[in-house]
């Protein structure tokens, strides 16, 4: 088990709003009476951290246009696209992304539903990930508007131990951005994301190793982030219903039953993660992909989404100004086990059309019965968006269609134009968050 951490010099309760140091028993600050605490008896020791924005694209679009602030938004496709983002309030009528829009607008009839503007979140996710790397050198973005950081041996820089340096970021990015975001502090990864999810919006949670073990053990094993309802049903049915059931299992006979992945949920179960976290050294793949709510087999119903998985990559090289000539399909079986087949192309490209066709062609070739619980697609070997070329009579009529459609739609707003896939049987497809 991994040792918990020498307690270092500093103060055990914070005040968020004001920073004022406090008795770690304090209800309010004494000096501004705020409610909003930052307590551990292990605080200034704590240095990895997990940042993730709340509802980042109904976030900015809310900042954008101040009138939706009160009101349930979903950003999405057409009544046959699917949801890219959903804000708190549409999260409680049950709304989710990627779940198809007929039954989101089913569950909240009085969503404000608007395209998503990729190019625009990028941006503010570039200045949310500029202000992270103000703080430490040590950032490893996870998508636009999520990453880790590491704090260690940055005290001395900022003055202050790096829960104040997180509680300060976390306020200017509210104030300078008009976006919130929820810190989750520990000592490893996986404790970090964990804490991130547990004070939603606008938190701020610690925990620690000396924590990990009893706060996990009465959560119920899909608590653990990738752990879906297919493997918590195959988990349960080996008796594992609850994290201390994993934490009481033998290490051997876990892997035995589930494999790599029982030798992770075993180290998990009790906090322990030795993952460093990676500085982000500019972008070498670009990518999306969206884990099922229940696993998914059919190919019409995979087809579809991988559409909708191609265009958000598609979008993202555009607004990078980037173009890459390997495509990668990423398949998750319902036992977790990973696919991962590549192909590249003789010439760098950034048009959703062709990501998607070779992707679907790779796809097609893993339809065998699988049930599958996660997909995504990606492109890598990136080059200068200049550099894109469409080199066949087929290439240049899809990129001629493909930049009509995407003029069409910055001038129109992006509802102006749906590609035909996306009105492919709605009724079959199933929830996927």
């Amino acid at each position: 088990m991994t040792p918990s951490l020498p307690v270092a010099e500093g103060p055990t309760c914070f005040c968020r709003d004001c920073f004022s140091d406090l008795d770690i028993t304090a209800k309010r600050c004494r000096a501004c009476g705020s409610p909003r605490l930052v307590r551990h008896r292990a605080l200034p020791s704590l240095t990895l951290a997990h940042i993730d924005c709340d509802a980042f694209y109904a976030t900015v679009e809310k900042r954008d246009n101040p009138e939706l602030a009160d009101k349930p938004v979903i950003i999405g496709g057409g009544k046959r696209g699917v949801v890219s983002a959903a804000c708190y309030i549409s999260r409680t009528y049950g709304v989710r992304s990627a779940m198809p829009m007929f039954k989101a607008l089913d569950l909240c009839p009085s969503a404000v539903v608007i395209r998503p503007d990729m190019a625009k979140y990028v941006r503010v996710g570039r200045e949310v990930r500029r202000a992270m790397q103000a703080l430490t050198p040590l950032v490893e973005p996870l998508s636009i508007d999520e990453a880790f950081l590491d704090l260690s041996g940055t005290q001395r820089v900022h003055g202050m131990i790096p829960a104040k340096v997180l509680a300060r970021f976390a306020q200017t990015i509210e104030r300078e951005i008009g976006v919130t975001v929820s810190v989750g502090l520990s000592c490893n990864k996986f404790l970090a994301k964990i804490a991130s999810d547990l004070d939603k919006p606008r938190g701020f949670a610690t925990l620690d190793q000396d924590d990990a073990r009893t706060m996990l053990a009465d959560k119920p094993v899909n608590f653990i982030f990738g752990v879906g309802p297919a493997t918590q049903e195959r988990l349960v049915q080996r008796g594992f219903r609850l994290i201390a059931d994993l934490q009481h299992a033998d290490e051997a006979e876990l892997m035995k039953q589930f494999g790599a992945e029982g030798q992770r949920l075993w180290r998990l179960a009790r906090g322990i993660d030795d993952r460093r976290v990676v500085a982000d050294r500019g972008a070498k793949t670009i990518s999306n992909e969206t884990t099922f709510e229940n696993d998914i087999r059919d190919f019409a119903t995979l087809e579809r989404l991988l559409w909708w998985l191609s265009e958000k990559v598609s979008s993202r090289l555009k607004s990078s100004e980037l173009a890459g000539s390997t495509i990668t399909l990423k398949l998750k079986t319902a036992d977790f086990r990973q696919r991962t087949r590549s192909q590249s192309i003789h010439a760098p490209t950034q048009l959703a059309a062709k990501i998607f066709a070779i992707s679907r062609e790779m796809l097609a070739k893993e339809i065998d019965g699988t049930p599958f619980r996660l997909m995504g697609t990606g492109v890598s070997a990136l080059r200068p968006g200049s550099q894109a070329h469409d080199t066949d009579m087929l290439d240049r009529r899809s990129a001629d269609a493909e930049r009509a459609i995407d003029g069409l739609r910055k001038k129109f707003g992006n509802a102006a134009v749906i590609r035909g896939i996306a009105y492919e049987g709605p009724e079959k497809t199933e929830d996927d968050d």
